[in-house]
């Protein structure tokens, strides 16, 4: 399993607004400079993460982007789901045009194995994420 490279990009960049957490809101230029992400991929995540309520956006005089909700109230899933749609390995659970559906002895259990992946990016805080990894020590 593979993420898109937008779904990449939606966690780099909401990792970068929650760095500025309590330090006022950030436009999605500064989140451009910020990632070295172009400017028109940030401003189409913008728009994918604020409309999943992940973001919001401010107008006016000191307007910009905020986090939606606090950072440890969002996780992976969240992010991933907002770009790229529930998170599911197979499209056979949501299709039913698979030629192979009624002797298929796999599908019944799909739901469980999504379920455990997705449990497993959502015990992914974007607190977690947002941190700065600390540099490893070279051996003395």
């Amino acid at each position: 399993m593979r993420l898109s490279n937008l779904a990449d990009y939606a966690v780099v960049t909401m990792s970068a607004a929650a760095r500025h957490c309590g330090g006022g809101r950030v436009s999605a230029a500064e989140l451009a400079a910020e990632t070295g992400l172009p400017a028109p991929t940030v401003q189409k995540l913008v728009s994918k993460l604020t409309g999943a309520g992940l973001l919001r956006s401010v107008r006016g005089v000191g307007g910009g982007l905020q986090l939606a909700r606090p950072a440890a109230a969002i996780n992976l899933a969240d992010i991933i789901e907002a770009v790229e749609g529930p998170i599911a390995l197979t499209q056979c659970v949501d299709a039913h045009d698979c030629d192979y559906e009624h002797g298929c002895s796999v599908r019944p259990h799909w739901p469980m194995v999504n379920a455990a992946l997705r449990g497993a990016l959502a015990d992914i805080s974007l607190v977690q994420l947002a941190q700065q990894p600390i540099p490893e020590r070279e051996p003395a």
